[in-house]
């Protein structure tokens, strides 16, 4: 991609949380440098245990830290790592916790003050016995970091203080948390947050060029990935959702199952941006949905994260040798870009998009119902 466009300045603290994230990143390593050996020492025994199921688990953004998380943590740990959102696992607390095995219940939450936040971790220890909780927050007066601290079966682990988003949107808190859950599992990863940081920092030097995938008026967005990647889609399109108050439609899929169906939303105000997998086996499938996009021509295609194909495609040499987890943590800056631009573009105040109180940066209007005992389900 070779067009050069100013970026948008906002002044926002949105436009402000999103540049903030390598740095973030590195405080990040130094706090959990500090932690490592309280981290060891907790995780130890509970890991220790044969048929543990590890339990990745938010709401919303957060919900989508734990769907790419556990993607990655599952091939490199070679173990049961599940994503269960919080909104899920209230819902249907019988259902995804009906084996009764012991649980290391991982939980992302920004504020929280959600809340579902306390009464997922409050469900798991009531369904399941020797239940342990590593709670990744950014906000440690939160309801859901008060509720764990000094627990004995609980670890808080509190991000760096600026990534608790005062925005609409959570940028740095996703990217920070995100980084967090692999590096506690994964901590001779943390030599790769330079890389990770010089990546995103080359996606904010080149904001102008994401948002110049503006200028055709897009009326909706569709984002491809596999894998860990397939999480980072989601949570692309929710960031476009939000930030443009609904204006331009977000959409997610993998490229293989964008082909059954999905594939119906795509004309000519489209966008599709397919995230590119450092899996070589993978990556041929993200390829083929880019050759396919392409030749039929009624959308704009951008392959981000792979070679440079097309003077819309958007190398990152950064990333090269890293897993699909790890790209993630930068590859959504992209995304970030892209709908601040948008938001922007349509007259939306980034940091309040739903002055009305429609929709809320802390989720409000839900009602916590008992939980019956298992003799009373159906």
């Amino acid at each position: 991609m070779n067009t050069d466009v100013a970026a948008p300045t906002s002044g926002s603290a949105t436009h402000h949380e999103i540049r903030q994230q390598p740095g973030a990143w590195r405080d990040l390593v130094t706090l959990l440098a500090g932690h490592r050996d309280a981290l060891d020492d907790f995780l130890a025994p509970v890991l220790a245990q044969d048929d543990l199921r590890i339990v990745l688990t938010g709401a919303g953004t957060s919900a989508f830290a734990g769907d790419i998380a556990s993607a990655s943590l599952r091939r490199h740990l070679g173990r049961r790592v599940d994503a269960l959102a919080t909104t899920d696992l209230v819902a249907d607390p019988f259902g995804l916790l009906a084996e009764g095995g012991p649980v290391l219940l991982v939980s992302f939450a920004r504020s929280g003050n959600s809340p579902e936040s306390v009464a997922a971790t409050r469900i798991v220890d009531d369904l399941a016995p020797r239940a342990h909780h590593l709670v990744i927050t950014c906000d440690a007066e939160g309801a859901l970091a008060r509720e764990h601290r000094g627990a004995a079966n609980s670890f808080v682990l509190v991000m760096p203080e600026q990534t608790n988003d005062t925005g609409f949107a959570m940028t740095s808190s996703f990217s920070t948390m995100l980084l967090a859950a692999l590096l506690v599992f994964r901590p001779d990863q943390a030599r790769h947050v330079e890389a990770l940081s010089a990546a995103a920092s080359s996606l904010i030097e080149r904001s102008g060029q994401v948002e110049a995938l503006l200028d055709a008026d897009p009326e909706r967005v569709v984002y491809l990935g596999s894998g860990p990647l397939q999480g980072l889609a989601q949570e692309s399109a929710l960031k476009l959702l939000e930030l443009t108050a609904g204006g331009v439609a977000g959409f997610h899929d993998s490229p293989l199952g964008f082909r059954h169906g999905p594939k119906s939303v795509v004309d000519d105000r489209t966008l599709v941006v397919v995230y590119a997998s450092a899996d070589p086996y993978t990556a041929h499938y993200d390829a083929d949905i880019v050759t396919e996009l392409r030749r039929d021509r009624p959308a704009q295609v951008v392959h981000v994260g792979g070679p440079d194909g097309s003077a819309l495609d958007l190398a990152l040499p950064q990333l090269d040798g890293l897993d699909d987890g790890l790209r993630s943590v930068a590859l959504v800056a992209f995304a970030q870009l892209l709908a601040l631009g948008a938001s922007v573009r349509r007259g939306c105040t980034p940091d309040n998009p739903f002055p009305g109180g429609t929709v809320n940066r802390v989720v409000q209007g839900v009602s916590i119902h008992d939980l019956p005992g298992r003799s009373e389900q159906p």
